[in-house]
């Protein structure tokens, strides 16, 4: 029995045998994020998963997707390229939680100028690493080679999940009251958004990553390749034991596009500056790019990643829940009358 392989393709730039080769590498990978829903394994045309109906009741389901973006640009420099793959998942799988959802499964798709298989199964490690963090099945993806496209050293990667949630259980912010504390979940770092205002800063193209910074105590590349946290468990963690009237994920648009959205019409976020704990690497690059507080907090995460909304009442026990969970977490505000955010 003949083996695919085609010379003419190979001879325009595409190798399918190193395809191949990919899959094989990434299997061991793929393996750890199984779960009991996930039916089969890779190579089919489809991911199937089965969905538990004793454990969501009404379920509803919920999908987001999302990409690495310009983060990438690090890991070409460096040549690290095994924790992108976790900032795929996060993107995706910190958006599903917001309404309360579990991450079911996830799919990841890497388009590259060329397959290097080692490569690109260092990116899948990275995708199944997010998957395990979320407690999502990795049930397929899709690799491919683009010369012409992209560069040979480069590639983008972009990623799927479709999560479940008990419909009763959705979060719910049309019970939101004045007063209600809005807890801070800290972020790793950048996380995955704002590189390309990151990379203006530090002119990165120029001056390179390698240069150790004493502030941040760590290399430059170091410090922006951090792969963004992800906070699904924890926060399944405290919606099992308080009542959760809103989350927000923050990304591109920092404090003053994020936070809004989890807010009903007439609720405002009432933000102490002085309580949010900001890591070095964003007064670094407010200092170097002479970036305005205002665009800082309109760009970037600010060292919170993610905000959870509950009754005043349950401030300090959602604090001890998620700390428990592994999630540092603190209040820094609170939810008032109004539109949009006041830093106080």
């Amino acid at each position: 029995m003949e083996k695919s392989f085609s010379e003419s393709y190979k001879a325009a730039g595409v190798d399918i045998t190193a395809g191949y080769e990919a899959v094989q590498l990434m299997k061991q990978h793929v393996a750890r994020t199984m779960t009991a829903g996930a039916l089969g394994g890779l190579g089919g045309f489809g991911g199937l998963f089965e969905l538990d109906l004793e454990e969501f009741k009404k379920p509803v389901l919920v999908s987001g997707t999302d990409g690495v973006g310009t983060k990438l640009k690090i890991a070409f420099m460096i040549d690290k390229h095994d924790t992108v793959g976790i900032d795929c998942v996060a993107m995706c799988v910190n958006d599903v939680i917001c309404c309360g959802a579990k991450p079911l499964f996830f799919l990841d798709y890497i388009a590259c100028g060329k397959n290097v298989p080692e490569k690109i199964a260092a990116i899948v490690s990275g995708v199944a690493e997010g998957c395990v963090q979320s407690g999502a099945a990795l049930i397929g993806g899709e690799t491919a080679e683009m010369p012409g496209f992209y560069p040979a050293n480069e590639y983008d990667l972009a990623g799927f999940t479709v999560g479940a949630v008990s419909k009763e259980k959705i979060f719910d912010n049309t019970k939101m009251q004045e007063g209600d504390a809005i807890i801070a979940l800290p972020s790793s770092g950048v996380h995955s958004n704002g590189f390309s205002l990151v990379r203006r800063i530090f002119d990165l193209e120029n001056k390179g990553l390698d240069l150790y910074s004493a502030e941040l105590g760590r290399t430059l590349g170091e410090a922006l390749l951090e792969p963004t946290r992800i906070y699904v468990k924890p926060v399944l963690a405290l919606a099992e034991q308080v009542t959760v009237r809103a989350v927000s994920h923050i990304t591109g648009g920092g404090f003053y596009e994020n936070i809004p959205r989890c807010l009903p019409e007439g609720f405002a976020a009432k933000i102490e500056k002085a309580a949010v704990k900001t890591p070095p690497i964003f007064a670094l690059m407010q200092k170097i790019g002479n970036v305005p507080e205002r665009d800082m907090f309109n760009t970037f995460n600010m060292g919170v990643g993610m905000c959870v909304v509950v009754p005043k009442a349950d401030a300090n026990k959602a604090v001890e829940i998620l700390r428990a969970n592994g999630q540092e977490a603190y209040v820094m505000g609170e939810a008032v009358k109004g539109e949009g955010v006041a830093l106080c």
